[in-house]
């Protein structure tokens, strides 16, 4: 796509960012550069600048090279999730302008040809279609948790079929991601009833979610509970305890 014609407050030309330029572990890899250059936004895209950001495990698991077959080209400016203000916007966008505080989830595909210019930056560059408005109740830092984490417990929820009148399960509910499946399954899909593990300390906060059950999983084991659910929501990595939760026909 040819390089947009933008309305712009004239951002500089470079910034600093952390980038590497090899895989491996972000302590020998990842190092803050002052010089990248500043993303050329195409038609469709708006430049931020960058006011929060948020890391998640795709991140490091990104940085290790784990995707590597279907990653983007090295060097890499990691971070999926954004907060910022539009300073430039494309030609064809339509949704916002410069000054509006935004936030978003720069991969539509986490795992295929994720940006190479990311949110560890003091500028980014994203589709409009990745974007939304900040919400004026949110922070910056507030909104810029939500985006990757909202998307995969949302969609795991979708990938199970749950709907409402079923029970829940969720593995690793006071997560980035098990927070959201709890708020989801209770207030959005409709639950009939929504349990939940976390530490001793954390109880509370399940309840105040929308939790019915609050497991501490320091004391008790989930699998071993009477009631088994339609769906149990694995945000740990326990699908082999997981499954003895599970109603017959019920989805993992």
């Amino acid at each position: 796509m040819a390089e947009a014609s933008c309305v712009s407050t004239t951002p500089p030309s470079v910034n600093k960012a952390w980038v590497y330029s090899e895989y491996g572990k972000a302590a020998d890899v990842l190092k803050l550069d002052p010089n990248v250059p500043v993303p050329e936004i195409k038609e469709d895209q708006v430049l931020i600048k960058m006011v929060a950001a948020a890391l998640n495990p795709v991140d490091y698991k990104r940085m290790f090279g784990y995707f590597k077959a279907t990653d983007s080209p090295l060097p890499t400016v990691p971070g999926y999730d954004v907060a910022g203000v539009v300073v430039k916007v494309g030609s064809q966008v339509t949704k916002f302008k410069v000054g509006d505080e935004v936030y978003g989830d720069l991969n539509e595909k986490a795992l295929e040809n994720p940006t190479r210019f990311g949110s560890l930056a003091e500028y980014t560059a994203a589709e409009e279609r990745v974007l939304a408005l900040k919400p004026q109740n949110l922070s910056f830092v507030e909104a810029a948790s939500l985006p990757l984490a909202l998307e995969t417990a949302y969609e795991g929820l979708e990938r199970t079929e749950f709907s409402a009148g079923k029970s829940i399960l969720v593995l690793g509910g006071a997560g980035g991601v098990g927070t959201h499946v709890i708020q989801l399954a209770k207030h959005v899909f409709g639950a009939s009833k929504v349990a939940a593990t976390a530490s001793t300390k954390k109880l509370d906060l399940l309840r105040s979610l929308g939790a019915d059950l609050a497991i501490d999983y320091t004391k008790d084991n989930f699998e071993d509970l009477p009631e088994k659910f339609d769906v149990v929501y694995d945000a740990v990595g326990q699908s082999d305890r997981a499954v003895k939760a599970v109603k017959e026909n019920g989805k993992v």
